[in-house]
């Protein structure tokens, strides 16, 4: 059975920072592009940042420079550093893990940046 589990969500003041995790079970972890998405309300899931199983990056605009995505595939595990956060980020973030036609979702974790 396939699970990816987030954690690391939380409320935080702008311009603070949050570290998330996601961490995986029951696929070949290491092959996996993972990535992170989010979705705020009232808005559409976007793809916030991904990483290969080759360690290609990518960002959607608006994170670049204060987000950083990375992996451990020795514990199965993929991170998103959040610094600078804005109330713009305030979304519930997801994980997701895509190999060819395997595509697997967490559950979601809330991010909510306010003062």
């Amino acid at each position: 059975q396939v699970q990816l589990v987030e954690s690391g969500g939380g409320l935080v003041q702008p311009g603070g920072s949050l570290r998330l995790s996601c961490a995986a079970s029951g696929i070949i972890f290491n092959i996996h592009t993972m990535g992170w998405y989010r979705q705020a309300p009232g808005k559409e899931r976007e793809l916030v940042a991904g990483i290969t199983s080759c360690g290609n990056i990518n960002y959607v605009d608006s994170v670049k420079g204060r987000f950083t995505i990375s992996r451990d595939n020795t514990k199965n595990t993929v991170y998103l550093q959040m610094n600078s956060l804005k109330p713009e980020d305030t979304a519930v973030y997801y994980c997701n893990a895509h190999y060819i036609r395997q595509n697997y979702w967490g559950k979601g974790t809330l991010v909510t940046v306010s003062s």
